[in-house]
């Protein structure tokens, strides 16, 4: 029997766009599949050592559920951004759902293969020091010799 693989582009490195592409990875991994995240432009920022500063924004988030409505204009006031990232991991915390670090260390410890977008991190100036170990550099074909081989890939 071929193991399956999964396959996932993590473009984005908000709180909100940070749990999908760490929760499906584990769970692929638990159920078996060989699974790879490429992480690249924004989504690099989920390979950090320190991951407090992930953060969500109310702006330009309609589907975001909010205590009550809020206008745009108070969305953009300063304190909003924070105000919000710590109302969410309030939320996530009440309902028991880990932390970034928690699900990204799941990832690790289930053999989740994590790949740096190496022309991201030369665009932006990035120090690999800045990243957690285990992480591997490669670029578009790095991603695609796996991809294409792969049963489920998915853009985050």
């Amino acid at each position: 029997m071929t193991t399956k693989k999964m396959a996932i582009i993590a473009t984005k490195g908000t709180l909100d766009m940070a749990y999908p592409p760490f929760i499906l990875a584990s769970t692929a991994a638990a159920l078996g599949y060989d699974v790879q995240v490429f992480f690249t432009f924004y989504g690099l920022q989920l390979l950090r050592k320190d991951l407090s500063n992930v953060m969500i924004s109310p702006l330009a988030n309609p589907a975001m559920p909010m205590p009550v409505p809020m206008p745009v204009m108070v969305q953009m006031l300063p304190g909003m951004e924070s105000m919000a990232t710590m109302m969410m991991k309030q939320k996530l915390k009440k309902h028991g759902v880990a932390t970034l670090e928690e699900l990204r260390d799941l990832c690790l410890e289930a053999d989740v293969k994590f790949v740096a977008c190496q022309m991201t991190v030369d665009l932006f100036e990035f120090d690999k020091s800045e990243f957690i170990d285990n992480v591997e550099y490669g670029g578009a074909a790095t991603f695609m010799n796996f991809a294409g081989e792969t049963d489920i890939c998915l853009f985050v």
